[in-house]
């Protein structure tokens, strides 16, 4: 009976030393805000040193244990896969997505499939957008600036990546590094040598006209002082019967060297002869004679100047009369091969031009204008073509100029 008693007393003694234990160890949760506060602030700056937090663990009896391991978080949050990045955007597929709480992915709105690459998305904006004008409309939305501007921005420019041209060293026959050709509609010229292909390259594209027809134009850079020959070998091989220049020599700098002779010059096997100068308002006409041995061709040399440096005519009426003169010897050449057309890039003055040209013949045969459909076909066969928004806008401003002559026509 006396040892039993001696033992009851004793694990009496083991219980309320146990219990005095569990309140040391719960004391520490009991921290003032400031306390915690300051802990936290410690702890990001010293990781290592974080705050010590309970964890209670539950023994065979049914008991709460409260246990003390050191806390490898900075977070104040128990849960730091629930939080959100402060300052960061959520959004599907982004890498904010891999904060979410990975116990609710079932309530998550499943993320992307792989996107549509953006050549492919731009080319099928390329190939279908149009916006048809009737002659009403057209007067209607030249007066709409801000639309215009909209319009155009989201046409893609569809440049080039110069690894897609394997021709090695074509960037020394390149005006600008990043105006390029496309390849599926580049000029090629016939090789000087089989081996060499560098002999091919011209910085050219074939343009579709109205209609689609295959190879109505060709858009060029401006001649550089070692391609004028390579000029001159695409305009006899492709049998052009004229050449529209819309730029200077100089505006600020270079934009193209002076490739024709005064009376007679030699450009590799072509010998070109200039017959007649006309002094016009706007442009300079050069009647020319292309020669290589006993054959000869008959070109006509239109030097537009009257386009001022980075920016757009006043008014569109001298380019319009360019184009119906340049149109007329078109009809009076059938047969023969595309016109010529550059200005330093061959893509700004050289797009206004020719989009210029189609929409008119659009605006005659069909009596409506497409001239957002137009611009996206000459990206198609080279990129960049109408650079600019105001570029955009004053070829509208042309296109209703056209309509409003073909108006007084009808009406005469």
């Amino acid at each position: 009976m006396i040892l039993y008693r001696l033992k009851e007393r004793f694990q009496l003694s083991l219980r309320q030393d146990k219990e005095k234990h569990q309140e040391i160890h719960l004391s520490p949760i009991a921290l003032q805000p400031a306390q915690s506060e300051a802990k936290t602030a410690h702890s990001m700056v010293q990781p290592e040193q974080a705050p010590k937090v309970p964890n209670v663990v539950v023994d065979s009896q049914g008991r709460c244990t409260p246990e003390i391991k050191a806390s490898t978080s900075t977070s104040v949050c128990p849960s730091p896969f629930k939080m959100k990045p402060i300052g960061l955007q959520e959004r599907r597929g982004s890498n904010v997505s891999l904060t979410l709480d990975m116990s609710s992915l079932g309530n998550v709105e499943p993320f992307v499939a792989i996107p549509t690459p953006r050549e492919k998305v731009a080319m099928e904006y390329l190939q279908s957008a149009s916006r048809i004008l009737t002659r009403s409309q057209l007067r209607d939305v030249v007066a709409s600036s801000h639309l215009l501007q909209s319009e155009f921005m989201e046409i893609p420019m569809n440049f080039v990546d110069p690894k897609e041209i394997d021709i090695p060293r074509h960037g020394t026959k390149n005006r600008y590094k990043t105006i390029l050709p496309n390849p599926h509609s580049r000029v090629c010229l016939r090789p000087k040598n089989v081996t060499d292909s560098l002999s091919t390259y011209i910085n050219a594209n074939y343009i579709r006209g109205y209609s689609g027809k295959e190879k109505a134009f060709i858009a060029t850079q401006g001649p550089m002082i070692n391609t004028v020959n390579d000029f001159w070998q695409m305009v006899w091989q492709e049998d052009s019967p004229v050449i529209v220049m819309i730029t200077k020599l100089k505006e600020k700098n270079e934009k193209c060297v002076l490739y024709w002779p005064e009376k007679r010059g030699i450009y590799g096997k072509v010998e070109v002869l200039v017959i007649s100068v006309n002094e016009c308002e706007n442009y300079t006409i050069r009647n020319l004679v292309l020669k290589q041995g006993s054959h000869t061709q008959l070109v006509k040399h239109y030097w537009y100047t009257s386009w001022p440096d980075h920016k757009t005519p006043d008014s569109a009426q001298p380019l319009l009369q360019l184009m119906l003169d340049v149109e007329e010897d078109r009809l009076t050449s059938e047969g023969r091969g595309p016109v010529v057309v550059h200005c330093s890039a061959g893509i700004g003055r050289t797009g206004c031009f020719i989009a210029t040209s189609i929409g008119c013949q659009q605006l005659k045969e069909e009596g409506v204008v497409d001239a957002l459909n137009i611009v996206c076909q000459l990206r198609v066969d080279r990129g960049g073509m109408v650079q600019t928004s105001e570029q955009y806008e004053f070829l509208h401003h042309a296109l209703c100029l056209y309509e409003s002559r073909l108006s007084a026509e009808t009406v005469q």
